[in-house]
């Protein structure tokens, strides 16, 4: 082994125990868990996964808010970045009955012990005994929010009041075009980046930054997301992280 190999790989692995050490997962390992069921790795060649958790900062420990859950996909990936150490609250609405079902059946699986649902409405999501919270993750459901009976700004107000200083929201989304606003939320299911940025802002959160790996500038954001077939032609998706000021 050369010297300059031998240094690359002393580097590499100093930063893999730092890593470590700060408790960041191995995302791509987490992804790759064998225990994972065919249905989420399939849903995996849509999020990209790895960067997408990458990018939230989820660490291991964390206590972690999943707004709209649905079935669980991203709350399981979380549970299983934050550890038996971690816990992640998983939100639906009550009346969202097969999504319910569907994220309780994963509570009882190995990778899931660790999620705590929650059937609760989207402007009131946590109980108030939950606060302090280090992340909250809102994956392609924000948009949906538009059309649902649900105050959005006291919903934005509620999740910002639940994390802790510098705690961190993640929000991925559909892309709708410029001027469509929430008007397409139903339709289309997407919603224009700057109507969110704005309505997150007005709670109280500063924008921090934007990940571009789910981005397709082809989509011309004229069709519905819904439903995801082989034919849907590929959907440009925006992920931003906001802070709560320290």
């Amino acid at each position: 082994m050369t010297r300059a190999v031998l240094l690359a790989f002393t580097l590499t692995l100093a930063a893999s125990l730092g890593a470590a050490a700060q408790g960041v997962p191995d995302y791509a390992a987490v992804v790759a868990a064998p225990d994972r069921s065919a249905a989420d790795r399939e849903t995996d060649k849509r999020r990209d996964p790895v960067k997408l958790l990458a990018f939230t900062g989820v660490r291991t420990g964390m206590k972690v808010l999943d707004m709209g859950a649905g079935g669980g996909y991203s709350t399981e990936l979380i549970a299983r970045a934050v550890g038996p150490t971690g816990i992640v609250y998983g939100q639906n609405a009550a009346n969202f009955e097969r999504a319910v079902t569907a994220l309780q059946a994963r509570t009882q699986t190995p990778a899931g012990k660790n999620i705590t649902p929650l059937a609760r409405p989207f402007d009131d999501p946590l109980p108030p005994e939950v606060r302090d919270l280090d992340l909250v993750t809102y994956f392609f459901f924000y948009h949906d929010t538009t059309y649902l009976e649900v105050d959005r700004a006291a919903m934005n107000r509620k999740l910002f009041a639940a994390l802790k200083p510098g705690g961190v929201m993640v929000i991925a989304d559909h892309s709708a075009k410029p001027g469509d606003g929430v008007s397409v939320g139903r339709s289309l299911h997407r919603i224009e980046e700057s109507v969110l940025r704005n309505e997150v802002a007005a709670a109280g959160f500063k924008f921090a930054a934007e990940g571009d790996f789910l981005r397709q500038p082809a989509d011309k954001r004229d069709f519905s997301v819904q439903p995801v077939t082989p034919t849907r032609p590929a959907v440009d998706e925006f992920v931003l992280r906001f802070e709560k000021p320290r």
